[in-house]
Parts: structure tokens; sequence; C-alpha cells
């Protein structure tokens, strides 16, 4: 069954009313200080996780119309694509470690044949918001952003997962969760990602969350006069 196609066509001409998900509250919290009370957007901290993400964005969805989603927070970025502080746009959004083991590696569910792993995000959405954000002053780069179960905590796993999705640049948790409940009510997804560390081995005191909630707000900022 493939559910790609179960799912409405996305409407490609924005509404006003917009919908953020984040995972976490300092999230949450981050963007609606970017946003300031504009009743245009509701913004949801949705629970850590693609699940979770998935469940709360369909209820949301379910009850009201929105023209976009958008699945915003913090997350690592892939060493040599981006920097710590950095905002990553998703040209496509990869559920990383949804598949199966087999004797020659990892198989995704494409290769699987039970269905597609990857959300692509429009591209002209892309373009828009990441020249509005360079224009800020911002540093953004596109690419592909992985949604994985477990934060990758080596050197060899983020190796790994940069050779299984070549032009991987950053990953988090929740975006292919929101971008497939957005799809099943034929909504547009868009996922944009503040740096806070590098992917790779687990490095606490290297992370830098406060730096990247502070870009997520600056981005959230510019958003607001972009998307609507």
């Amino acid at each position: 069954m493939n559910i790609r196609n179960q799912g409405k066509k996305p409407d490609t001409k924005l509404k006003k009313r917009i919908l953020v998900i984040t995972a976490v509250a300092a999230e949450r919290d981050a963007v609606l200080r970017g946003l300031g009370k504009d009743k245009r957007f509701e913004v949801l901290a949705a629970g850590v996780g693609s699940a979770a993400a998935a469940v709360s964005t369909t209820k949301v969805l379910a009850a009201s119309k929105y023209g976009l989603v958008v699945s915003a927070g913090i997350g690592g970025g892939f060493s040599g694509r981006t920097e710590v502080g950095s905002i990553v746009v998703a040209n496509e959004i990869v559920a990383a470690d949804l598949g199966a083991e087999t004797p020659e590696g990892f198989s995704s569910l494409d290769e699987l044949g039970f269905d597609s792993s990857r959300m692509q995000v429009d591209n002209s959405l892309v373009k828009k918001v990441t020249e509005a954000l360079r224009s800020a002053g911002i540093s953004v780069d596109t690419g592909a952003v992985l949604t994985v179960s477990t934060v990758t905590g080596t050197t060899k796993s983020a190796i790994e997962l940069a050779k299984r999705v070549p032009g991987a640049a950053a990953e988090a948790m929740e975006g292919y969760g929101t971008a497939l409940a957005a799809h099943e009510f034929g909504v547009p997804i868009l996922e944009i990602r503040a740096i806070s560390n590098p992917v790779g081995a687990r490095d606490r005191g290297a992370w830098r969350i406060k730096e990247a909630l502070a870009t997520l707000e600056a981005a959230s900022s510019v958003l607001l006069g972009v998307l609507v």
C-alpha cells in the first residue's frame, strides 16, 4: 500500500493560516518570540519523535484548515555542509532509519518496495524562504533534513548516514512525521532547522542550544514576512 498516493494533492497557493510544529516548549517559545502575536500562525509543541509529531499534526489538521505546515526546531548539522548557528531549509525530508537491516547493509522503504521514506518540499517555497533568510543576514543552507528515531552519537554513524543520503544537511526527529500528516491533508510542508551541534560524536558540552534557539527566533521573524 502506497501511502503517498492516498493523500490529497497539495494546494501550493498559500492561505493565511500557518501551522508550526515543534518538538519541545523551548523551540515553540523561540518561534513565538519571532512571530510576535500574529494570529495567522498557530505554534504547537507536539512532543519528541516522528510518531508524536504525526499524531499531533493530524489532530490539528483534522480540526481546522491551514495553508502550510512548518516543522521547525533545532537539530544537528552534517560536517562540511552546515555550520553551528546556521539555518537549514529542507528541500527533502527523509526518514533516514525507516527500513530494514540486511546482510548487505541498510535498505530503505523505497528499496524494500513498501513505500517511500522521502517527502519532497516545493522548490519555489524553499527558494523563497532561503533567499529571505539570506537577505536578512542569516547563514542558511538547503539540503535533505533527515528524520531519525535515535540521535546520532558516533562519527561512524554520521558517516554512514551521510553515505546513505547524499546531500544530507541536517538531522532531527520530527520532520517526516509532520510531513506525512500534512501530505494526507493536502497541505504543503516546510522544514527549517537551526543547527545547535555537529552530527557525530556526542559531546553535550559542544552543543550551542541557546544560540540555536536565538537563530530559530530570528528566522521565525523573517518567515513572518515571507509566508503570509
